[in-house]
């Protein structure tokens, strides 16, 4: 279906606001919900618009009336730098509500200022998602429990609340590097149509210790790009200016979470068709009618360079030398032609079509610079295709190196040539090992996917399993973590996340026009503490404050756990508390 169909505009509904004439903000309409509650009594409830705070790791029911305790305060702390999350939700059993949102400067008692803008408003908008059950293999819809899940941040000030709805609202702040410590007071309120506003205070508390600017956090993010989904999306020309435009925003995104992977598809189709949109080649590969070969990089020194001037910058991961299927395609100058052959590692066939390309690969990355950060990248491929690849590569390109996610348990047996190694979540690597490769600058981390029911970042996951992912990394020792798909996005990623493979939200974090989620802010929250508790290790260790740095120790080897506890979203609320003391105890 063609994103035109759904897309609509709210009808512009003014109302008088403080003398101000105010316009509902134009949105996209929502899908229909496959499974609304029935047993709901909303003429329960007291008259009037209903509105909380409520806490970030609740992801509410559209048709479900919200089982909290209201509250109309609420109390986060922050380092410097850091950003912070807040949920309110509103329902009510009335007619449509016209809501406009606005938060104040916050003010601390020395006077202190932070502007308003450090906050900003997301109406959180429901897609359909469906459940784990078996995990991976190919899905029928109709074989799976429908449902909508509240997910997509919205970025916009006004709503129309309906009758006997739930409607989330996100607030996202981000504290300045350069503010200064204290508490700080705002205000939150919301202008409801018809109906006296409501308030919620709003208490910011900035410690005296600064987080760096996610270029230079050292937890390595690795997600997938998928620069292809954009312009069928967006339908624009692949590689177009417009296609540019359309890419930079939701690249940025990526970026200011610490991303440090470029996704580069060598050759086309380095994962067969297993996304909704396929990956092109970024190089142009053509055998000439003499028999040479020839190449053409502009798209990928192009796309490299995009994502560097962004601060993508560590690691250039190159799929595919083993891609699925080991099929490759190139432009046959005397057939006039596209070719797809078939040519396993350890072939000559193989030989034949790599060894030309490794030799002007290798001399382009020399002259762009990039040889030092550019590795060829595998996904889970299995020991014999791998040890044959590696001797071709380590004959003819051994500085590259090799980026591999691993199901097979296979780190061991390729220990020099593995510069970043992933492992599938629950396969342990040995302390030594990790330890061994670090020396080494060799990079280690983990990986969830459709296998796994916990930690995951599906549309139905729980919120807290985002921020345990950063814990985990940590108590697990490794280095940061991997996820395969940053914006793979099905055919109509706002309406629907299903896809014909995998658990709903497998192949995407992230929404068109540069739409975050509550999976993308609860997944980067994670990363952050990760970094938090690597900057604190450092600190009370330089000051000798080695029973603080022990008991920090200990709250984070708790979640070297491959089950979920009953009560993460406390375990959680309780280590963040830790960190934030800490962190005062060591600028004291």
């Amino acid at each position: 279906m063609n994103r035109i169909l759904f897309l609509f505009s709210v009808a512009l509904i003014s109302f008088s606001c403080q003398k101000k004439e105010v316009l509902i903000a134009q949105t996209y309409q929502e899908p229909i919900d496959p499974s609304p509650s029935t047993t709901e009594n909303w003429s329960e409830l007291p008259k009037g618009l209903q509105a909380s705070i409520a806490s970030t790791n609740h992801r509410f029911v559209k048709s479900v009336i919200p089982k909290i305790q209201q509250k109309n305060t609420w109390t986060g702390t922050a380092w410097k730098g850091e950003r912070l999350s807040a949920q309110l939700v509103l329902w009510s059993n009335d007619s449509t509500h016209n809501v406009f949102t606005e938060i104040s400067e916050f003010k601390s008692d020395s006077g202190d200022i932070l502007p308003s803008n450090t906050a900003q408003t997301s109406f959180v908008k429901y897609v359909i998602t469906d459940e784990f059950a078996n995990g991976c293999g190919y899905r029928k819809p109709e074989d799976f429990d429908a449902s909508l899940a509240a997910d997509v941040l919205e970025p916009i000030t006004s709503y129309a609340i309906k009758a006997q709805e739930t409607r989330p609202i996100w607030v996202t702040i981000d504290v300045p590097a350069d503010a200064k410590s204290g508490t700080y007071k705002s205000v939150f309120t919301l202008q409801i149509d018809g109906q006296d506003s409501k308030k919620f205070e709003f208490t910011l508390n900035v410690i005296d210790k600064t987080l760096p600017p996610a270029t230079d956090w050292k937890f390595h993010l690795d997600l997938w790009q998928n620069p292809f989904a954009l312009a069928r999306y967006h339908n624009v020309e692949l590689w177009s200016q417009a296609h540019w435009d359309v890419l930079k925003p939701l690249m940025k995104r990526l970026a200011d979470a610490g991303q440090k992977v470029i996704t580069v598809s060598l050759n086309k189709r380095p994962w067969g068709g297993q996304t909704f949109d396929q990956f092109e080649a970024m190089i142009d590969w053509k055998k000439k009618s003499d028999g040479t070969w020839e190449y053409d990089f502009t798209v990928f020194d192009n796309w490299v360079q995009f994502m560097m001037d962004l601060g993508v910058k560590k690691q250039i991961s190159c799929y595919s030398m083993v891609p699925w299927g080991n099929e490759f395609y190139y432009f046959d100058e005397a057939e006039n032609k596209e070719i797809k052959i078939k040519a396993e590692p350890g072939t000559k066939a193989y030989e034949d079509i790599w060894v030309p390309f490794l030799k002007d690969f290798k001399g382009h990355i020399e002259t762009k610079g990039w040889s030092s950060i550019t590795r060829i990248a595998m996904d889970e491929r299995g020991p014999k295709e791998m040890k044959a690849m590696l001797k071709l590569l380590n004959e003819h390109a051994p500085e590259f190196g090799v980026s591999f996610a691993d199901n097979h348990k296979s780190y061991k047996l390729y220990p020099n040539e593995l510069k970043d190694m992933s492992v599938a979540f629950g396969h342990p690597v040995d302390e030594e090992d990790l330890v061994s490769r670090r020396a080494k600058n060799h990079i280690s981390t983990h990986y969830v996917c459709c296998s796994d029911a916990f930690p995951n970042t599906f549309t139905f996951s729980p919120p807290a399993e985002g921020v345990f992912i950063g814990w985990y990394t940590m108590a697990a020792d490794f280095d940061g973590f991997l996820r395969w798909a940053y914006n793979s996005w099905v055919e109509n990623p706002l309406q629907d996340s299903r896809f014909r493979t995998w658990p709903a939200g497998d192949t995407y974090i992230v929404y068109p026009d540069n739409r975050s989620s509550i999976r993308f802010e609860t997944l980067r929250d994670g990363i952050e503490d990760a970094e938090k508790i690597r900057i604190l290790r450092e600190d009370l260790q330089a000051k000798g404050m080695l029973d603080e740095l022990d008991h920090l120790n200990n709250v984070v080897a708790q979640f070297n756990i491959t089950t979920s506890p009953d009560n993460l979203e406390e375990v959680l609320t309780d280590a963040k508390s830790t960190l934030n003391l800490l962190a005062k105890r060591v600028t004291d």
